[in-house]
């Protein structure tokens, strides 16, 4: 089957996680991904452990499937040659700080100027605008200023930033929808765009209902560990082997005579403080210790075969190798092994994306530095070998593997 973007070029020069994630997902749809990477080292990421075989796991699970080339932007021959291969692309993609390509000579009127359908994705900590626009930001940063560690973790504790780099995977997301709106648009219009896509706007943006709460209630909402704020039970439960998550749906009070009845707490079922939601709500700090007192008598596996009977949203907190190793996770195809020469073979977690005409999933290893260099120059630009070496030794370009970086990986 075709892939859905599979007519779709992308001058990828992203680093680290945002924008390579966006330019990943877009891969995985079947989009040339072509990574355009700085010398002499190329992306960071590359340095980031752990590493297999010398490869960077990091650089290896959010680049699978793309291109790369290795040129010098800074030099003005490999600024001209970038702005003939932006004449045959649709897309560029950027999370510099802002101001970078403009410097270059690159921004975005520049490229427009040379292809008026391309579509500019820019991906920044601030975006843009605004009087934060020049600091740098990573996604510690981020997750801090947009208010998400100040409503994560247990009450009247410390901060805790979620174990997933939230910061960066949002931004990286909205950048991909961004695009693909952007590739329809211009279907309509005939014309390219430049996205703006800011770190900080995406953080607010999944916040779900703590602004709202805010503005309602006039307090600020706080740390409830795994408490949902306006539905109770709705968190996770300690059993006697492990930990179990319960969540009933809201206004589905039936849900709450079965919990009662399979607890063996039939006198909560009609206990006044507890049985309605709004009720069970106000007084969580009465009523989870009566549920915690239940729960731990009996294992998480227990648990969940009468859960599930009775229909009542519950699931095991898991471990990762709990989860890779989920017979839904594995039926589902989500983990996937991709083998590349030197790095050897690591399994990495596929795109959710399941489409019924079109393929979509992983496409390959990730690229080595350079490794395409001159297949980009002679596919979009027509260069033969001697004119691509010329190049390289002129520092224009790099090709086929780069510099040996091992002694910056160890």
């Amino acid at each position: 089957m075709p892939r859905p973007l599979e007519d779709i070029t992308i001058l990828d020069l992203t680093w680290v996680l945002s924008g390579p994630y966006a330019s990943m997902v877009l891969c995985d749809l079947g989009a040339d991904v072509i990574k355009v990477e700085r010398l002499p080292w190329g992306d960071i990421a590359r340095t980031t452990g752990p590493y297999q075989n010398g490869w960077s796991g990091y650089f290896f699970s959010v680049n699978r499937g793309k291109r790369a080339m290795a040129m010098d932007l800074r030099k003005p021959e490999g600024q001209e040659i970038f702005l003939r291969l932006v004449e045959k692309a649709d897309v560029v993609m950027e999370n510099f700080t802002p101001g970078t390509m403009e410097k270059l000579g690159l921004g975005y009127d520049a490229l427009a100027a040379r292809n008026p359908r391309l579509i500019m994705a820019r991906t920044s900590g601030f975006g843009q605008t605004g009087p934060y626009r020049d600091r740098p930001a990573l996604d510690i940063v981020i997750q801090g200023m947009g208010g998400i560690m100040s409503i994560t973790g247990e009450p009247g504790g410390n901060p805790v930033r979620p174990g997933a780099s939230l910061g960066d995977i949002s931004a990286g997301l909205y950048t991909t929808v961004g695009i693909l709106a952007a590739l329809h648009e211009r279907e309509r219009s005939g014309k390219g765009q430049e996205l703006d896509i800011s770190m900080l706007d995406c953080q607010v943006s999944v916040l779900e209902n703590a602004i709202m709460r805010y503005f309602v209630t006039g307090k600020p909402p706080e740390a409830i560990g795994t408490r949902h704020p306006s539905a109770t039970p709705f968190q996770a439960f300690p059993t006697k082997d492990g930990y179990i998550v319960v969540a009933l749906a809201f206004g589905e009070e039936n849900q709450w005579q079965m919990f009662c009845g399979i607890l063996g707490l039939p006198e909560l079922m009609d206990d006044p403080r507890f049985d309605t939601g709004p009720r069970r709500n106000a007084r969580h700090a009465e009523l989870e210790p009566i549920l915690i007192a239940a729960l731990r008598s009996r294992t998480t596996g227990e648990w969940m075969e009468d859960f599930v009977n009775a229909g009542i949203p519950s699931g095991p907190l898991n471990s990762i190798p709990d989860v890779v190793a989920d017979p839904q996770i594995q039926h589902r195809g989500m983990i996937q092994p991709v083998t590349h020469p030197v790095a050897g073979t690591i399994p990495i977690a596929n795109t959710p994306l399941r489409m019924s005409r079109s393929e979509t999933g992983i496409k390959g290893a990730p690229p080595s530095f350079g490794q395409d260099t001159s297949d980009v120059l002679r596919e979009f630009l027509g260069l033969d070998a001697a004119e691509v070496e010329r190049l390289v030794a002129r520092g224009v370009v790099a090709t086929d593997g780069g510099p040996d970086i091992s002694a910056i990986t160890g």
